[in-house]
């Protein structure tokens, strides 16, 4: 199976599994998203980022339909955050828009 294949299926197998405790069958509730997050986040630089009101703000953010729970649409876009953070991370961007690190200042 291929790298991409791999992610596609993980992500997919990762949500049915969390889905599937508490709640509606095929959505993520409150505290199955935490409890998602927690157990499948190890790197310390993503856990520091993992807090109760972090996980209400991801909730209110990724639950577009504002029915308490995550669809599969919403769980994608969350794993996309997640993973534009990493990118900017590793390459340095994110900043504040308009504004490169490398133009010169104007004195």
């Amino acid at each position: 199976m291929s790298r991409l294949e791999n992610i596609i299926t993980s992500m997919v197998e990762l949500f049915l599994e969390y889905a599937d405790d508490e709640g509606k069958k095929k959505q993520l509730n409150k505290e199955e998203l935490k409890r998602f997050l927690e157990k499948e986040i190890q790197s310390e630089e993503f856990k520091q980022q993992i807090s109760a009101e972090a996980v209400e703000e991801a909730m209110e953010m990724i639950d577009k339909n504002h029915d308490g729970e995550i669809n599969f649409r919403e769980f994608c876009r969350c794993v996309s955050v997640l993973a534009k953070c990493y990118f900017n991370q590793k390459t340095g961007k994110g900043g504040r828009r308009g504004k490169g690190r490398d133009e010169p200042e104007d004195n």
